[in-house]
């Protein structure tokens, strides 16, 4: 596919079509790179050859159809809309995580609805990864993103742990407080149980931490009455005083 551009601007050797198809296989981010390069470049850039390609490949289930409106204006602006979209959807998710998570806490029962919302906002994994994996991000979101890829889009577990270290941010870490009612044996009932483990979203990642992962995703797993996700920052405190009894009203 050829690309119009200025006759006078300096291009490289290559025919048109060709740079078009390695350039086809950029990200979007070294696309816009490549764009800024010069003017050829940045007309080459803009083509929609290239961009639609992005959008599929970003939003494979989402129906070009319904998308037609913006594709009219291009597919760079109908990139740039279903982006904006989402970044307001994920926004308004975050304010919610903010506002329920005091103290840079929150619990399971609020996690789950969070991960509910993103559910609702059909987010892929590419977007997960742009939006929730980031360094900037609260480490509650990172946790929320990485319960949401492996159980809403059934990511592999590899998969998402190789995408947390290729965004640096795999070394972050959550403490899990929980509440287990004491176990009958033998007709006698054992002590309640009080744990915390603080693990780093590479560890939850693991092949090894399947029942973490099952008690986050279910909140109550079997005699487990409450689940409460805390930031490291904030587990020294938390952690010299037991959770509060589920059983008492607050």
């Amino acid at each position: 596919m050829a690309v119009a551009v200025d006759s006078n601007l300096s291009s490289p050797s290559l025919p048109d079509d060709i740079t078009l198809n390695i350039a086809s296989i950029l990200g979007t981010r070294e696309l816009c790179s490549l764009g800024s390069c010069s003017c050829y470049f940045r007309d080459l850039c803009a083509s929609d050859f290239l961009w639609i390609g992005l959008f599929k490949r970003r939003w494979p289930s989402l129906s070009l159809t319904g998308v037609s409106n913006s594709s009219e204006k291009g597919w760079r602006r109908a990139y740039i809309n279903q982006h904006k979209k989402l970044l307001e959807k994920v926004s308004a998710i975050t304010h919610f995580v903010k506002d329920c998570s005091q103290n840079e806490s929150i619990e399971i029962s609020d996690y789950l609805k969070a991960v509910a919302f993103l559910g609702s906002a059909e987010l892929g994994f590419e977007d997960v990864q742009i939006f929730l994996f980031s360094v900037n991000t609260n480490v509650l979101m990172n946790l929320i993103g990485v319960h949401y890829s492996i159980f809403h889009l059934q990511i592999p577990i590899d998969v998402v742990n190789a995408a947390l270290h290729s965004h640096q941010v795999s070394a972050r870490e959550v403490c899990v407080f929980s509440f287990r009612l004491g176990r009958w044996f033998f007709g006698f009932r054992m002590p309640d149980e009080h744990s915390s483990r603080r693990v780093s979203l590479a560890q939850i990642t693991s092949p090894n931490e399947e029942e973490l992962r099952m008690i986050l995703n279910r909140g109550l797993l079997h005699d487990v009455l409450r689940v409460h996700i805390i930031s490291p920052s904030r587990f020294d405190v938390a952690s010299s005083a037991a959770l509060p009894d589920p059983r008492v009203p607050s």
